[in-house]
């Protein structure tokens, strides 16, 4: 799975350097781009071809729901993940129907592991 590209969606600094980190440990060939907001992210995936996604859920702005419906829509077969501490039943059942998978916070680098690898 060399030559995979990954998005990294949170306005924490720290949880992208730590999602990062984690993911290039065991996956050291993939290209990572990493936003700070939903607005961010929609802009720097224009001309990207994206394959794995972490996104956070709550975010000032667009919401990481919201973002990954657009991002859905534009790379269907990537693999999706809402990062959040707190999920409501209608969030849980939208994102399945989707076909977005939730990491629980606080992230830890087996939960991202287990993710990519």
């Amino acid at each position: 799975m060399s030559n995979q590209t990954m998005l990294i969606v949170d306005d924490s600094r720290l949880t992208r350097m730590m999602v990062r980190n984690f993911v290039t440990s065991v996956q050291p060939d993939w290209q990572i781009i990493e936003a700070v907001d939903g607005e961010d992210a929609l802009k720097k995936v224009e001309d990207a071809e994206i394959d794995w996604m972490t996104i956070d859920f709550n975010m000032p702005g667009m919401d990481g729901m919201e973002l990954a419906e657009k991002l859905k829509s534009k790379f269907p077969d990537a693999h999706i993940s809402l990062l959040t501490a707190h999920v409501q039943d209608a969030t849980r059942k939208k994102a399945e129907a989707l076909g977005i998978e939730f990491i629980g916070k606080p992230i830890t680098e087996y939960k991202i592991i287990s993710y990519v690898a």
